[in-house]
């Protein structure tokens, strides 16, 4: 096999970027399968028509069982809403395909765990999309860590900080209605920085939460608008059903403790995912934003040059540099997908599964559903009490 044929549910923020990623990954780089763009899918017909022109498919469907049963597709691409994740995961292992769905994975527990024994029994590859590990940078972090040179661990702290609905009159989009989206900021904006917490520090033991909703009601939106596209108002109003902002604390398996807060209210942060990790031998802090730089500290510097130092993950000894441009040029957003479906395409190729997981989207779950438990009984929850 030299190509993947593709097919891909979902055409607008996340079909974008998974889109763009198929297209630069045989570009940039060699010796890897090829994604073979084969077909979109969407409800709006005209929609999906101008996303199958303007991305580069080869054709439409408005349909995603008709897409899930095409025999000229290897992969399934799961880039529509989180409430049908689900149903379209189990109907793509059924026809034998591959599956890569965003996070996060499914609704509950319960649903992830059923979407996860159904990859592995139809033996499929599955992955699910938490594509800010491939950052060069956090790379890097896991790298350091893994060889021990911050020492043992003993702080995580994990932000996710937005603040694109701080207007009380920005409509009610599904991503702040619970039955399509799952839950808001939490699961949204928390999930990705749990996923970076279990990728860098390992599993969780026992959490403990609080949450707020600080806009009640909003305008209903006239279209399934996101992030950016406000679709329009009508003259109505209806209950936001998610949390706006939720944080916890956190206790991980191997002594760890950590802190992780999720919030769309946070006036000036545009996509403040960030994190530091404080271990015996030295610290290490991320933030998106600034997403090509890990600022390092070591304890064993020398007295008069102690502090932070600012490392740019774009030189030889930093992942993926290879194959992008010359040291200091910098990476983006779009490159983390990128990575991504490399990691995707190498797993396929390889005949293992790629990381992260349906498994890890579960594990993720877990943690997401025992934050959730904690605050309705106002107590800490074992993560062994969801599994």
């Amino acid at each position: 096999m030299n190509n993947v044929r593709v097919g891909m549910i979902g055409y607008k923020f996340m079909g974008k970027a998974h889109s763009n990623a198929y297209r630069a990954l045989p570009m940039f780089f060699s010796n890897v399968l090829r994604p073979e763009l084969k077909a979109i899918c969407g409800r709006d017909a005209r929609g999906v028509e101008e996303a199958r022109e303007r991305f580069g498919w080869e054709s439409a469907e408005t349909d995603w069982r008709r897409l899930v049963a095409r025999d000229d597709i290897d992969l399934i691409d799961i880039s529509a809403p989180s409430d049908v994740h689900k149903e379209i995961a189990i109907a793509a292992a059924a026809s034998g395909k591959h599956i890569f769905c965003e996070k996060p994975l499914a609704l509950s527990l319960a649903d992830s765990i059923e979407m996860l024994n159904a990859a592995e029994k139809a033996g499929v590859k599955h992955m699910v999309g938490f594509n800010y590990r491939f950052a060069p940078a956090v790379q890097l972090a896991k790298k350091l860590i893994t060889e021990g040179r911050i020492g043992q661990i003993y702080h995580f702290r994990g932000q996710f900080l937005q603040d694109w609905i701080v207007d009380p009159e920005f409509p009610l989009v599904w991503r702040l209605q619970k039955e399509i989206a799952g839950s808001g900021s939490h699961g949204d904006l928390g999930a990705h920085v749990i996923d970076m917490a279990r990728y860098l520090i390992g599993e969780f033991q026992e959490v403990i939460g609080m949450s707020e909703t600080f806009v009640k009601e909003r305008p209903l939106s006239l279209t399934t608008a996101g992030l950016q596209e406000q679709g329009g108002r009508s003259g109505l109003r209806g209950p936001v059903t998610v949390d706006d902002a939720t944080l916890f604390l956190a206790r991980f398996a191997g002594g760890t403790l950590g802190s992780i807060e999720a919030t769309r209210f946070a006036a000036g942060h545009r996509c403040t995912h960030s994190f530091e990790i404080n271990g015996s031998k030295g610290s290490l802090k991320f933030d998106f934003e600034r997403v090509n730089e890990l600022q390092v500290y070591f304890t064993d510097d020398a007295d008069d040059v102690q502090g932070f130092r600012r490392v740019l993950a774009t030189d030889s000894a930093h992942a993926y540099s290879d194959a992008w441009w010359p040291p200091g040029h910098a990476l983006g957003y779009e490159h983390t997908f990128t990575h991504e479906v490399h990691e995707l395409m190498m797993a396929i190729a390889e005949n293992r599964q790629p990381c992260p997981s349906f498994e890890d989207g579960a594990a993720c779950q877990a943690v997401l559903e025992a934050v959730d438990k904690s605050i309705t009984e106002r107590r800490w929850v074992a993560i062994s009490e969801l599994r």
